[in-house]
């Protein structure tokens, strides 16, 4: 695969000329951006007296997974615009993805097969509907015009997307290709949000917003069956309703953020306990799925800079744990919390310094199934001798301005990996590369 990743690499130099930000008028008609991102990573060998069909392995090769994203926006009259992103996106996880709930690459999302494959990541409509007089400039950015939009507005989005991109936004612990590589620090690890296979979803979002904070809504598809790559048209049966309110104060000066989420889904899922009852020995929740079972949970996330260089964040979230995991990852409940620096301060102004430590962990229902032998999509070693999932990680981003690049080099601490405490601990390295323009 090593010459596919070098013709990517090779597609993504396109000339600055290209970026319509280079333009000085105020507003823009189009925005133009592309994003390549490779990540290899490897873990050290490790001792495990069992392991599982859903292990992490305990001996493996380093990984590597690549994404390719090109974010074309077109504005279509006042306040509206249409956003569309074709990827490109190939590689493999550490042991396919499996044996860690809060995996450790983020990007590992997008990957349906190692080979490099072409879909349409997003495409939807934005409309804004202004309330008073006032606006602000927004500037060019990954779908998102140059425009002076409405300072207090109602929007609307419809189509494909992912419903991070609109929830759970915190400024310093949500994006694995700039920020944190932890599936667990990227969003809430106890919003099992809904997605396909690569992280994404169909569905609309309609969002109040003011200068001080903002209120928005989603209902959004599920997948036909867990971690699924096809959406399931029987909305009346299927569907994921998310709510979230967003305040912005000031605290020293510096504008500080806490969000509160909500979420219920609704799929055909499994119950944890009706599959103990129906194979007590080897339960399997594939085999007790129905419609109309739920899962509902909360998360809130804060946010602050501190001094000139530096920002905190916090998250917490749990959800009921009764019925499985669905969309995202195997959490019911997580802690996190952690902090990152602007290299101005030692004089490398687009440097990075981060670090993060998260907790994680499982339902009554949700582990029994595990210590009964059972697995879900992301984990299952068979047994299990529970205690929380640890983790800690910290990254460093070394800036090339001219040529539009950031290393990252990357570390994580994983202690009781899938909650089990007879396996690990595992130590993670990684290095990422990341273009964009």
């Amino acid at each position: 695969m090593k010459a596919p990743y070098l013709l990517l690499f090779l597609l993504t130099g396109i000339s600055a000329n290209a970026q319509v930000i280079k333009d000085t008028a105020a507003q823009k008609n189009w925005s133009l951006h592309v994003q390549a991102t490779v990540i290899p990573q490897y873990h050290f060998d490790f001792t495990a007296p069992y392991s599982g069909a859903h292990s992490l392995q305990t001996s493996e090769p380093a990984r590597v997974s690549v994404t390719n994203t090109y974010f074309i926006g077109r504005r279509l009259w006042k306040n509206a615009a249409v956003y569309f992103n074709p990827e490109v996106a190939g590689g493999k996880g550490l042991s396919g993805a499996f044996g860690i709930a809060g995996f450790a690459n983020g990007e590992t999302f997008r990957i349906g097969s190692p080979q490099l494959k072409l879909y349409v990541a997003r495409v939807y409509l934005e409309q804004k509907f202004a309330l008073g007089e006032g606006s602000a400039l927004n500037e060019d950015d990954l779908n998102q015009l140059r425009e002076y939009a409405p300072a207090k507005y109602i929007s609307v989005r419809a189509g494909k997307f992912s419903l991070a991109d609109f929830f759970d936004n915190n400024s310093y612990s949500h994006d694995p290709r700039t920020q944190f590589f932890n599936w667990s620090l990227m969003s809430n690890g106890a919003w099992d949000y809904p997605a396909n296979t690569r992280g994404y979803t169909v569905g609309g979002v309609v969002e109040y917003h003011a200068p001080g904070g903002s209120v928005r809504f989603a209902a959004t598809q599920e997948p036909t069956y867990a971690n699924g790559p096809t959406l399931d048209d029987h909305i009346g049966k299927s569907i994921g309703l998310t709510a979230e309110g967003e305040k912005h104060f000031t605290v020293q000066g510096r504008t500080a953020i806490l969000r509160l989420l909500l979420f219920h889904n609704k799929a055909p899922m499994g119950s944890y306990r009706a599959a103990i009852a129906q194979n007590p020995s080897a339960p399997d929740i594939t085999a007790v799925r129905v419609y109309s079972k739920t899962k509902s949970g909360a998360g809130i996330s804060y946010e602050q800079p501190v001094g000139r260089y530096a920002g905190i964040f916090a998250r917490a979230g749990w959800n009921d744990g009764k019925n499985e995991t669905w969309a995202f990852t195997e959490i019911d409940n997580s802690f996190s919390g952690g902090f990152s620096m602007n290299g101005e301060k030692w004089k490398r102004k687009g440097d990075t310094w981060a670090l993060a430590v998260v907790s994680n962990g499982l339902s009554g229902p949700h582990r029994d199934y595990l210590k009964a032998g059972g697995y879900g999509f992301i984990i299952g070693d068979g047994y299990l001798t529970y205690a929380r999932e640890t983790i800690i990680e910290t990254y460093y981003s070394f800036s090339i301005p001219l040529l539009f690049v950031t290393l990252s080099p990357d570390y994580q601490l994983v202690f009781n990996p899938a909650y089990n405490k007879d396996r690990g601990a595992v130590h993670i390295v990684a290095l990422r590369l990341h273009v964009q323009l």
